[in-house]
């Protein structure tokens, strides 16, 4: 038979939201808060997007049998500006190999 206790969380998971990164700790582009789906997941989420974080994309959510359980993923602003600028140069590599390419348009209206 299964055991009916609640799963451990994680320490890292059932901790209240940290602060910046000590000094001289560069802040991670990217961050993915899991917990029980309570206040202080929000809270956690809440102090995230104080410190300039952006949601990215939609919660996660799954049942465990006794609590729900949540993921939220957010990134700094200039990490998306970074990416995208990235995908923009690599697009207009592949553009540019086409054009050079002999007969890379050959039968395109």
């Amino acid at each position: 038979m299964p055991p009916t206790s609640t799963p451990a969380v994680p320490e890292i998971l059932s901790t209240t939201a940290r602060s910046a990164p000590p000094a001289g700790e560069e802040r991670l582009a990217y961050r993915l808060f899991t917990g029980t789906d309570d206040r202080a997941f929000c809270e956690r989420v809440s102090a995230a997007l104080a410190e300039g974080y952006v949601l990215h994309g939609s919660p996660a959510a799954t049942f465990n049998g006794s609590t729900v359980i949540v993921a939220q993923a957010l990134v700094l602003p200039a990490a998306i500006a970074s990416a995208d600028a990235a995908v923009a140069n690599a697009v207009d590599e592949l553009d540019a190999d086409e054009i050079d390419a002999v007969g890379a348009f050959e039968g395109h209206a």
